[in-house]
């Protein structure tokens, strides 16, 4: 395509020239906030179209300094390659080599996002680093394949710790910020004190475990509410159809915690505090990601995003 330069700018400061074999479109979002690169790869047989997201980190003291490695890293490693298609590459080799390139994106993307666990403290509030990195992971994998929405925030929930931990992190990724930090219920058929049973099925009244896109909120016979669309094949795709939600619920607090040595549980869904259920549930709708995690060797051996 014939090497091109692009001068990027943060803040009024420039990084440095970028010398690329690719085509760079660039746009602003109004809606969103960060930088957008679209970058188009022909082959013979066919086009291939990418949406990079470089999402900025302006945290106090290494907004500069990560939103140069993400700059940095994603989007180097990406311009950097040259096509060798030739008459005999098939369309099925071009989509492979594609997929390979799409693959290697966003693991790079997700190695240094997963700076932000450091930065935040998030070891020190016993958020899993499992919990995180495979949160990251599949966040861009949903990203990616256009499932998010609202990529400014990323909601875990770490069933490694019991009910009794605030075990529910809601992250700002594009400023790098933790939201909230705070206690969720598990379903009553998946433990008492630690959840360690998960279903996808309907009246199982167990926890799913997996990938969640949220949807709109509404008013409901818990309060507000958010619904949940789960986005797993066999692990929690019967979310709609078993009611699966979140909401807030009075058993979701330290009282309850103090009386009876656990939180409440609910018939498998994220059930939240009462105090903070429209604060929360405004911040993650309109379709951002969340993730249900637990140290589940069959889930982590089987889900298809993480896998």
């Amino acid at each position: 395509m014939g090497k091109q330069s692009l001068r990027v700018s943060y803040k009024g400061t420039d990084f440095k020239e970028f010398f690329t074999i690719a085509r760079i479109y660039r746009r602003s979002i109004p809606s969103l906030m960060g930088y957008f690169c679209n970058i188009k790869t022909a082959g013979r047989a066919q086009l291939r179209h990418f949406k990079i997201h470089i999402m900025k980190i302006t945290r106090p003291g290494i907004g500069k300094f990560l939103s140069f490695l993400v700059l940095f890293f994603l989007v180097i490693p990406f311009f950097s390659f040259r096509s060798h298609f030739s008459d005999s590459h098939t369309n099925s080799s071009n989509h492979s080599n594609t997929t390979t390139r799409a693959h290697a994106l966003v693991a790079k993307a997700a190695a240094h996002f997963n700076l932000l666990y450091d930065s935040l403290g998030l070891e020190a509030l016993n958020l899993s680093r499992d919990a995180y990195e495979y949160a990251v992971q599949g966040f861009l994998a949903l990203q990616a394949n256009g499932l998010v929405h609202n990529s400014e925030v990323l909601s875990i929930i770490d069933f490694s710790l019991p009910s009794t931990a605030k075990r529910l992190f809601i992250i700002d990724m594009q400023n790098g910020r933790l939201l909230f930090n705070t206690f969720v219920a598990h379903g009553r058929n998946s433990g008492i004190l630690m959840a360690t049973r998960f279903s996808n099925r309907v009246n199982s009244f167990m926890t799913s475990l997996g990938f969640y896109v949220t949807g709109d909120p509404f008013m409901g016979r818990n309060g507000y509410s958010l619904r949940l669309e789960g986005v797993e094949h066999g692990w929690n795709d019967h979310a709609l159809s078993r009611s699966i939600i979140m909401h807030p619920a009075d058993y979701v607090s330290e009282e309850h915690i103090h009386r009876y040595g656990y939180l409440g549980r609910s018939e498998g869904c994220p059930a939240i505090p009462e105090a903070l259920d429209q604060p929360i549930i405004d911040e993650i709708k309109g379709g951002s990601c969340l993730f249900l995690y637990a140290p589940n060797e069959r889930y982590l051996h089987r889900s298809s995003i993480i896998s």
